[in-house]
């Protein structure tokens, strides 16, 4: 027996195992993922009672439809390999499948409950479609029988409409991009509507429309799209996000053309009730100008100047008669004045004249020099004229005849 290193040991392990184990399809749950920055992914894959590691190198991560998750039941595709170093063998993996279903079933769900969370799908953010749209982008293969169909319908069912096609794959790995990237460009130049559709096929043909970038660019997208991927059975992710589901490329003509036919009928439709409209409307301001015409006659200009002229003539008529009134009474009066009147002014100078006499006897009776009646003389005190009874004893007065002035006192006095 010779001895050999640990290196060479584990070459001959390494070299046993990767020829012995070359292709192997190994059933297990996930746990441990690390998906490292490189684009590797390494896991444990596992069962009730073993473990084994294993590692998905970047070229086939990259080819993974599905989000990997801890405790998920797969099925790797992949073989045996030693990582000499550590001595560590562990599965190389190709492909993995989810046990039980496909792996694009699973990632269609996967997709479509983030997008949900995302509030992809709500229904208050969908937009409405114009009801005459003037441009239109089909976003489609040039080859395909469905741009054909939705051509046909649209100059079948609404002629007056400017159509843009953008031709693109509608499968194929890059056909994800390239519907993505036309939805963004047809977004910013102004259409009504954008299309984005394709004829049936499995799933695999119409995966691009289940991509996570054909939703992100319909979401962001300002125009109103519809989503019309191949037949009434099928749905993919653009027909959750899109603002109008249509089951087929042709039906999506249907939605969002108006039809001629129809409109022409609902044409004839409007031109009679405007025709009905116009018409009782006609016949109300024909009623209306009557009424009008009768009011500007109870009220027009000559009308109300006849009027005042009328009120005119009957206020001078009411006029004359007052003032021939006035005249009338003052002529009465003045005669009556007139009549009287000497017999007043008699009557007034009598009494003044009478009046004046008694004054004039009165100043005589008061004058001193006119009072000659003998023993009489005129008492004064203070130089004022006083009568007897207002002296007092011991008072001094004066007493004044017509020509003798003579100053004396009261001694004694007493009442007669």
């Amino acid at each position: 027996m010779y001895t050999i290193s640990v290196s060479s040991l584990n070459e001959q392990i390494k070299t046993l195992l990767e020829t012995s184990f070359t292709r192997i399809l190994v059933e297990g749950e996930l746990s441990r993922i690390t998906f490292h920055n490189s684009g590797h992914i390494y896991f444990t894959l596992k069962d009730a009672s073993s473990s084994i590691k294993a590692v998905m190198f970047r070229g086939n991560a990259s080819k993974l439809r599905f989000q990997l998750k801890e405790g998920m039941k797969v099925v790797l595709d992949g073989a045996i390999s030693l990582y000499k170093p550590r001595g560590e063998y562990q599965i190389n993996c190709f492909s993995i499948e989810p046990s039980g279903q496909g792996a694009l079933a699973l990632a269609y769900e996967q997709l479509k409950e983030k997008l949900s969370l995302k509030g992809y799908f709500e229904a208050s953010i969908k937009k409405q479609l114009p009801t005459f749209p003037a441009r239109i982008a089909l976003i489609t293969s040039a080859t395909g029988a469905a741009l054909q169909d939705m051509l046909r319908v649209a100059n079948t069912r609404y002629r007056a409409l400017e159509i843009d096609v953008y031709d693109v794959l509608v499968q194929g790995t890059s056909a994800a991009w390239q519907i993505s990237n036309s939805i963004s460009m047809a977004d910013k130049k102004d259409y009504d509507i954008i299309v984005i559709g394709r004829g049936g096929g499995s799933i695999e043909d119409l995966w691009a429309f289940n991509e996570e970038i054909v939703a992100d660019a319909i979401f962001k997208a300002i125009t109103p799209i519809i989503s019309a991927v191949g037949h009434e059975i099928d749905w993919v992710i653009s027909d959750f996000v899109a603002d109008i589901r249509a089951a087929t490329p042709s039906v999506a003509m249907q939605v969002c053309l108006p039809d001629t036919n129809e409109l022409y009928q609902y044409l004839d439709s409007i031109a009679g009730q405007f025709d009905s409209v116009v018409s009782q409307k006609l016949f109300n301001r024909a009623k209306d100008l009557d009424h009008l015409r009768q009011l500007f006659s109870q009220n027009s200009i000559e009308k109300q100047l006849k009027q005042k002229t009328l009120e005119v003539l009957q206020f001078k008529e009411q006029f004359f008669q007052t003032i021939s009134f006035k005249i009338q009474n003052f002529s009465r009066e003045k005669e009556s004045i007139t009549s009287r009147f000497p017999h007043i002014i008699d009557s007034i100078l009598n009494n003044k004249q009478n009046q004046l006499n008694n004054f004039n006897k009165m100043l005589e009776s008061n004058n001193p020099k006119l009072k000659t009646k003998s023993g009489f003389a005129q008492i004064s005190k203070n130089k004022k004229v006083i009568d007897i009874s207002e002296l007092d004893v011991n008072d001094s007065f004066e007493l004044q005849s017509d020509d003798i002035y003579v100053t004396a006192k009261v001694i004694e006095k007493e009442s007669l």
